[in-house]
């Protein structure tokens, strides 16, 4: 019997033959990767040390530690925060990036992110490396293991395959997909699985987009998703790469937990009302246009790349953001800030009345520039719980970058096709 992508990879991690869904095994990422951050990393450090006795890690090649929290306010704790990681990376000589962008995206940026490869991380994002056929996975609970033994004992997930034929609309993006998804199947309709995309609708996706789908895994209950490798990931791969790599891809006569066949051509823009990101909560953006807001904000892990950015421009380009709100874009790295720059797309954006601002997650939870009482904020961050982004009084709305530039110009929450130039 076949194996799935997921099944290979891990099989090669944990050098077996064929890795068996529900089984158990000991298995090695190619990186344990985890960002800054009070109560994990520098507990990390410290349950290293005094539980452990681990005073310098074996094998600092397959560490990487990212910078890309607590940027904006510029204070003593922050810089408190960041020197204990920073002092902890040169210790042990691990990868370490600062100021770079977001920690996901700037893996793969910087060739973490290889087809056939497996990465760990305490956050569950970490899923939108699948973009390039590579395994991320969310494991908080386990990655201390990872980090002072060098692996974790992992059960092998379950894949359910979404078939993906048609093609995306002008002003449609995969967020309303991965949020139509959640829609239809439920919070747990991958519960412990990874969601793997196939077909053409999938192979017609640019790079970011697979990303922003792979990235909100974790909200249908999946441990990860991924795409089988193509050309267009592989070419990317090729440039990045430090070392060699060796592709893996699902065989044909592999077993799925479900599989599910969509037709793009069916989707419409879709928004999440306030509260999670919970199936019952999503709806045609349709349903709630009208609904005033005062902020907006294009950015996240799971958002803000050079697509989004260009989708937004082309929306607000010779027009003004509505009187009243404001528009915070934040691009998710500094590669994607200098790429959209150089393309003009920042100039457009900002003429139009929005604030660009330097990579960092802190607009994402409400760090930077927090949400006030009875505010309503239209997002593309990764949750819209209560206090998220600021306020637990005011309302986040998730959707597409897309949407989110469309509502922006309008004032209230608007469906994009009804503005997209």
């Amino acid at each position: 019997m076949g194996q799935t992508i997921t099944q290979k990879i891990l099989s090669r991690a944990g050098s077996v033959d064929a890795a068996q869904v529900g089984e158990n095994y000991p298995v090695r990422p190619d990186y344990m990767v985890a960002y800054d951050f009070p109560g994990y990393t520098d507990r990390f450090f410290r349950q290293m040390k005094e539980d452990f006795g681990v005073t310098k890690v074996a094998e600092p090649d397959r560490y990487v530690l990212f910078i890309d929290h607590l940027l904006s306010n510029k204070n003593e704790h922050e810089a408190e925060v960041h020197k204990v990681t920073r002092d902890w990376a040169h210790k042990n000589g691990v990868h370490f990036h600062e100021g770079e962008g977001i920690g996901h995206q700037v893996a793969a940026e910087l060739g973490y992110a290889l087809p056939g490869s497996f990465l760990i991380h305490f956050d569950g994002h970490i899923s939108s490396l699948g973009a390039f056929g590579s395994l991320g996975m969310g494991v908080r609970r386990d990655l201390l293991e990872g980090w002072v033994t060098g692996g974790i004992n992992l059960d092998i997930p379950d894949t359910t395959r979404f078939h993906l034929t048609g093609s995306l609309a002008p002003g449609l993006e995969s967020r309303d997909l991965i949020h139509k998804i959640i829609s239809d199947i439920g919070a747990d309709g991958v519960a412990f699985q990874v969601m793997e995309y196939t077909g053409p609708g999938a192979q017609a996706m640019p790079l970011g987009q697979r990303q922003a789908l792979c990235g909100m895994a974790m909200f249908a209950g999946g441990v990860s998703a991924i795409f089988n490798p193509d050309e267009l990931s592989l070419e990317y791969s090729r440039k990045v790469a430090k070392k060699d790599f060796e592709p893996l891809y699902s065989d044909p006569d592999a077993e799925y937990a479900a599989r599910y066949d969509i037709n793009l051509n069916d989707l419409s823009p879709q928004i999440v009302l306030p509260g999670s990101a919970r199936a019952a909560n999503t709806h045609d953006v349709r349903e709630v246009s009208g609904q005033k807001i005062q902020r907006a904000f294009i950015g996240s892990c799971a958002s803000g790349r050079i697509e989004d950015i260009r989708a937004a421009a082309q929306i607000l380009e010779g027009e003004r953001v509505a009187s009243g709100v404001e528009l915070n874009v934040v691009p998710t790295s500094k590669r994607i800030y200098d790429q959209a720059e150089s393309e003009g797309l920042l100039d457009t954006l900002r003429t139009a009345g929005a604030h660009v601002v330097e990579s960092s997650c802190d607009f994402c939870f409400g760090y930077a520039k927090p949400l006030a009482p009875g505010e309503v904020c239209v997002s593309t961050g990764v949750l819209n719980i209560a206090g998220r982004m600021g306020s637990a009084d005011a309302d986040i709305f998730m959707g597409s970058a897309t949407t989110v530039a469309a509502s922006a110009l309008t004032g209230s929450l608007t469906d994009p096709r009804e503005v997209v130039n």
